[in-house]
């Protein structure tokens, strides 16, 4: 392999650029995160604006999402449906397609291993997304203001895991084969949460549908006037744009 995410160095952002052209190829994204929320903010401006451009974009969340509240009135064992419910929700707001969750990868308690990386393999098999968008797989703590969860790292290194080689290769996960998957080559990689990003989306027309879609997510955020001058100033730019960013790995073959 040729492009990686160890030995490219990230160019110079340029900000507001559109989708790939992907020739001949269908034109569908898979955003993958360890969380429900997570790829609504890592990637919803691009999700709903991809989708409008004529995109199939799908979400898969990797986890159960049974930790994550501070609501002292819900359980582990309410969360999981509770957080489906939203995230579908939020889903639907964007024009998402369909939101895929895996079974089995408890919230808190994600590692890297062999079973995560067949369940991630076979959501791209399956899809065969041209562009997959994933959590920062290596950085412990970004921009210097958030610590990157374990969960999100071990969800963003085995994407890249899935991604290559071990979805182009056919002797990885042979059952695959025999559930009629066939192998595939992702061709774009879109990393959010990384500190050197080199591709922008302007989401200044998507921000408030962004918005929409993170305030679905009810069991994590309250919706008080604090968290939305949270989540509209976050992505901001100097120039009054906003922006979701991301480092950009187009695969060599």
């Amino acid at each position: 392999m040729t492009a990686n995410l160890e030995g490219m160095a990230p160019t110079t952002e340029t900000k507001g650029e559109g989708p790939p052209d992907t020739g001949d190829k269908p034109k569908v994204a898979l955003a993958i995160g360890a969380h429900p929320d997570d790829t609504d903010f890592g990637c919803a401006g691009t999700a709903h604006l991809w989708s409008k451009a004529g995109w199939d974009f799908y979400y898969c969340v990797v986890t159960d999402g049974s930790k994550g509240t501070s609501d002292k009135a819900l359980t582990s064992d309410e969360l999981p449906d509770l957080r489906q419910t939203e995230q579908r929700a939020a889903a639907s707001k964007l024009g998402v397609k369909d939101v895929i969750f895996l079974k089995g990868h408890v919230d808190g308690e994600l590692t890297v291993n062999r079973t995560l990386l067949g369940d991630i393999v076979r959501v791209i098999r399956k899809l065969k997304p041209y562009a997959v968008f994933t959590h920062e797989p290596q950085q412990v703590f970004h921009n210097n203001a958030f610590v990157n969860h374990n969960d999100h790292r071990a969800t963003g290194m085995t994407t890249v895991d899935a991604i290559y080689p071990t979805a182009r290769d056919r002797l990885n996960f042979p059952e695959h084969l025999e559930e009629g998957l066939d192998v595939h080559n992702v061709k774009d990689i879109f990393i959010w949460g990384n500190d050197n990003p080199n591709f922008s989306t302007d989401i200044t027309d998507a921000v408030e549908t962004k918005v929409q879609a993170l305030l679905q997510h009810t069991s994590q955020f309250g919706g008080g006037e604090e968290f939305l001058k949270f989540v509209r100033e976050r992505w901001k730019d100097e120039d009054g744009h906003y922006y979701e960013r991301f480092r950009r790995v187009t695969m060599a073959r």
